[in-house]
């Protein structure tokens, strides 16, 4: 994985190198390509958020449900007897 990190920023470094687009043009791209991927990290850390949300609710619920159940199994109600 480090190997493959370490290619991909020299290839994007001699690409910025040898690019055809004046420096000007360049910093503009990659200011705008920066903004981008931070827009698409926010995005994905907002959908992984909501994922482990419902992920939990979804826990509590059934942990709702079955402490709900034992205690109608042992005649119970929130500690008292029935």
């Amino acid at each position: 994985m480090k190997s493959f990190l370490a290619g991909l920023g020299i290839g994007i470094g001699l690409g910025v190198l040898f690019a055809p687009m004046s420096g000007e043009e360049t910093r503009n791209n990659l200011t705008q390509r920066a903004g981008d991927l931070a827009d698409s990290a926010r995005d994905l850390v907002d959908q992984s958020r909501e994922r482990v949300r419902t992920t939990v609710s979804a826990i509590r619920g059934q942990a709702e449900r079955f402490t709900g159940n034992q205690q109608e199994a042992t005649g119970t109600d929130a500690g008292r007897t029935l």
